[in-house]
């Protein structure tokens, strides 16, 4: 299993960045997908998750209405859309699965600041 998150940058209040994440290595089309963060000193956050089809997600309440995580399966790529940035979102953030262990990417690290 392998997870390859790229996007990741420096950007303004109120910016908006596009995560993207490629998967290899399993059945990607059968597999739910989900997004995490984590800031030093403290534990990986559960940010959004997707479902194989993708007709399933599922939000943190504090990026609820300002994120969105959306699949193509045909590429094995998960996406997460963030609008309307907050410094407070400012992580590194991973995509992961789960396929008889859970499994992460390396992370891409967000920074929202002035």
């Amino acid at each position: 299993v392998q997870l390859v998150e790229s996007g990741g940058g420096l950007v303004q209040p109120g910016g908006s960045l596009r995560l993207s994440c490629v998967a290899s290595g399993f059945i990607f089309s059968d597999s739910d997908m989900s997004w995490y963060r984590q800031v030093p000193g403290k534990g990986r956050e559960f940010v959004a998750f997707i479902s194989p089809p993708g007709s399933l997600v599922y939000y943190v309440d504090s990026v609820k209405g300002r994120f969105t995580i959306e699949r193509v399966n045909a590429k094995n790529t998960v996406y997460l859309q963030m609008n309307s940035l907050k410094p407070e979102d400012t992580a590194v953030y991973y995509c992961s699965t789960f396929n008889s262990g859970r499994y992460w990417g390396q992370g891409t690290q967000v920074t929202v600041s002035s």
